[in-house]
């Protein structure tokens, strides 16, 4: 009786021991909140004054859930029978430096992969003009200074100024056996078409909007898990939208936020990590995001933020 005793209490233990180990193994895959990165980024929100304010600077219409669609896809659903940005201050698009130059920008590629890219010395001259001007804000200025503080950046100005211009401006093959067609500046902030069906990149809020209001691009509705439903005061969002025809099933952007706001915090990732694909998990103001950034040589590939609640709700949880 001792002995069977004995062996049930043996075969108990192994089984909670085994539990054990997977309950961590679960929570080991889950990647943590990196909070030095939090820091650093919320520093960077609270400096970003170029930011716009929702319900003031600019109005959004989040409508419906967006259907699931396959990539490459030509026949999508509509679930949002109005623009997604009902408004924006144009006004201040136009006076705030660093929005006036960005915009200056967004017609100086080609849209399709494959499709050498051509840089005149006008376009040059501009990409020289916005750089500056992000630079001479206080939330690159504060950018820098954490990189240099990390050893990942010179404290020459000049230095790092040409260290964001391979970062984000250095053109490179995106697609096989073609001349020099993309950038990462480019695919994040402007957005590519690849073979005429399929939307890459594009994850910036200000093309968003410009292309909408020149009715080039269709809003389909939002994507986002059952549990989480976007508000209009949501600074990140997943969305789903057509483009001159060819589809993007899902993609997210920060909403409001200034370029230079965008750049630091993507250069940062960039920066402090040297794997291909990087992930990281922070807490940036009343949201929790995933931020993802993948190389192209010493150049950025893509970048993009991943919502994973708003509203402060991973702080109730």
């Amino acid at each position: 009786m001792k002995l069977a005793r004995t062996i049930m209490s043996e075969r108990v233990c192994g089984i909670l021991v085994l539990l054990g180990v997977f309950v961590c193994g679960l929570n080991a895959s889950r990647p943590s909140v990196n909070q030095q990165l939090s820091n650093i980024f919320n520093e960077l929100w609270r400096l970003d004054l170029n930011r716009m304010k929702p319900g003031i600077d600019y109005t959004i219409s989040i409508q419906d859930r967006a259907s699931f669609v396959s990539q490459r896809s030509h026949v999508v659903p509509d679930h949002a029978s109005q623009p997604l940005f009902s408004s924006v201050n144009e006004t201040k698009l136009k006076n705030t430096t660093t929005f006036s130059q960005l915009i200056k920008l967004l017609d100086n590629y080609e849209r399709s992969t494959g499709m050498t890219e051509r840089v005149t010395a006008e376009e040059l001259a501009e990409t020289n003009l916005f750089l500056d001007a992000v630079l001479e804000t206080e939330v690159m200025k504060r950018a820098h200074k954490y990189l240099v503080s990390k050893g990942q950046s010179s404290s020459d100005l000049r230095l790092f100024k040409r260290q964001l211009n391979l970062i984000w401006f250095n053109i490179y093959h995106r697609q096989r056996n073609t001349g020099l067609d993309s950038c990462g500046f480019e695919h994040v902030f402007v957005g590519e078409t690849k073979s005429g069906t399929e939307v890459i990149g594009f994850h910036n809020w200000i093309q968003f909007y410009l292309q909408e209001k020149q009715q080039h691009l269709d809003y389909k509705g939002y994507k986002s898990m059952q549990h989480d439903i976007p508000d209009q005061d949501d600074h990140v969002l997943s969305l789903q939208f057509s483009w001159h025809g060819a589809v993007k099933p899902t993609a997210s952007a920060f909403i409001g936020t200034s370029p230079e706001f965008e750049m630091a915090v993507f250069t940062i990732v960039f920066l402090m990590s040297t794997e291909r694909s990087t992930t990281v998990r922070v807490n940036i103001d009343q949201c929790q995001v995933e931020l993802v950034v993948i190389r192209h040589g010493h150049s950025l590939g893509t970048a993009y933020p991943k919502l994973l609640s708003s509203n402060g709700r991973h702080v109730r949880q």
